[in-house]
């Protein structure tokens, strides 16, 4: 396995310099946004609203950062959430089974908490209602409203290691208050992945019926936020990797 990473980490690496590769990544990510192509897929059957690829890049991240909480901002159809639980799940189970014990999923302290201005009765009934959601917590209301941001704090003291994940709102001002919010709670060595930084480069006219757009999105608040936060870092290897995701300079993993 050690020189089939070191192949893999060699082929990361040349990603970045493939023009061939990175403008037909660009061009599958311009012409797929209109239609709706992330919206076509499901975990465990809910729908979750992501590229195939940034989902498996967030199972390898849960995998390797062994996170006891994930806090995401955005909830719709609940997917991600059932997905963020589903891999928590296996993870116990992998630390069950090599520590030789039993483990009861209800008493797990791993969770996903997720925060949403608005969760729909038939959305939250079917996350109510998954097999996942004993390891699901919600909250209702605005990701960067003071009480709510104080209601995450406190679950959040309770926990070690916070991966984050941000994805609501997607206009500069309300990803920069969320950054600011939530980015602190991530842990040393995890990372915080603010999704949808694709719209910088997307032209003008792709989100006509949105506040947001080139100079007002995800991606222009990381690069603000990263200014005056150099706790964080962007960790390019991720994107160079996937080629197809949402989020370049996205991946921000905290190294103090």
């Amino acid at each position: 396995m050690t020189n089939f990473d070191e192949e893999v980490q060699r082929r990361i690496a040349g990603n970045r310099n493939d023009t061939n590769m990175v403008d037909a990544a660009a061009r599958f990510l311009e012409t797929s946004t209109k239609p709706k192509y992330c919206y076509n897929f499901s975990w465990q059957d809910r729908p979750i609203i992501q590229y195939p690829q940034d989902i498996v890049a967030m199972q390898e991240l849960i995998w390797k950062v062994k996170p006891d909480l994930i806090i995401e901002t955005g909830i719709a159809h609940g997917g991600s959430l059932v997905f963020n639980a589903s891999i928590l799940a296996l993870l116990d189970m992998k630390e069950a089974i090599e520590d030789g014990v039993s483990i009861d999923p209800a008493q797990s302290r791993r969770k996903v908490l997720g925060v949403d201005i608005d969760i729909r009765d038939h959305n939250r009934a079917a996350i109510e209602a998954h097999p996942m959601s004993s390891r699901i917590e919600m909250i209702q209301g605005s990701s960067i409203d003071a009480g709510i941001v104080a209601k995450v704090k406190k679950i959040a003291d309770d926990y070690e290691r916070v991966l984050v994940c941000l994805d609501s709102n997607h206009t500069h001002d309300h990803v920069r208050a969320e950054l600011e919010a939530y980015a602190p709670l991530t842990s040393i060595g995890s990372y915080c992945v603010v999704f949808d930084t694709l719209i910088e480069d997307m032209p003008g006219d792709t989100y006509p019926d949105r506040s947001w757009g080139p100079g007002n999105n995800p991606k222009t608040a990381v690069w603000e936020y990263l200014r005056d936060h150099h706790e964080f870092e962007i960790d390019t290897t991720i994107a160079d990797k996937l080629l197809i995701t949402v989020a370049h300079d996205g991946f921000l993993k905290r190294i103090s």
